[in-house]
């Protein structure tokens, strides 16, 4: 039986759609009516969104490199210290054009390293594969 049916049959219609766009899922034996969570939470719905571009980390490094003091360079920008000293030591030294190319390269290498994984995967599959007695 279709999980809107049931709900409509129970006299809960109208409440099928908020559940399915919640990602709750509620079980179809009415003795035990009893809902829960179809999926957990992604990290990716957690995630902070980036606040700064590596443009402006470099040009927020720079101020620090023309004299001024990192306590009050992080609290003009609304940053802890311990962020400045990261990006400093990621992006210290580089120019706008190196940051993008250092966002490229990565995105690159990562890309690179799942292929590697899904080939070492098929390669293990073909191994088991090949291994059995037939």
């Amino acid at each position: 039986m279709d999980v809107s049916r049931w709900l409509a049959k129970q006299g809960l219609g109208h409440h099928a759609e908020v559940f399915a766009k919640n990602g709750i899922a509620v079980d179809l034996l009415p003795e035990n009516r009893v809902m829960r969570q179809e999926s957990s939470p992604r990290k990716e719905d957690f995630a902070m969104k980036r606040r700064f571009s590596e443009e402006q980390i470099i040009g927020i490094l720079r101020e620090q490199e023309a004299g001024g003091a990192v306590k009050e360079i992080a609290r003009r920008h609304g940053i802890s210290e311990q962020s400045f000293y990261r990006w400093k030591a990621k992006y210290g030294g580089m120019e706008v054009s190196d940051a993008r190319r250092l966002r490229e390269l990565e995105a690159e290498n990562g890309k690179l390293k799942r292929l590697l994984a899904e080939a070492h995967l098929d390669n293990a599959a073909l191994k088991d594969v090949l291994g059995r007695k037939w």
